[in-house]
């Protein structure tokens, strides 16, 4: 969990691509979900910030 933290604060590729590839599936699950509105309703945003997010990253140092 450290390592994951010390990832983040220094721009570190793997850590960033994780919580990126991490709001896009969490976007995917807020589409398919039938009970709550509010989560269908911020759930394309959510996926669209994950892809744009994960575009940048990919462009991080190792």
């Amino acid at each position: 969990m450290t390592s994951f933290i010390d990832g983040l604060l220094r721009f570190k590729r793997g850590s960033w691509e994780m919580l990126a590839s991490i709001l896009i599936a969490l976007g995917v699950v807020m589409l398919m979900q039938p009970f709550a509105i509010w989560l269908f309703t911020y759930s394309f945003i959510v996926t669209l910030v994950g892809t744009v997010m994960f575009i940048i990253v990919s462009h991080f140092p190792e």
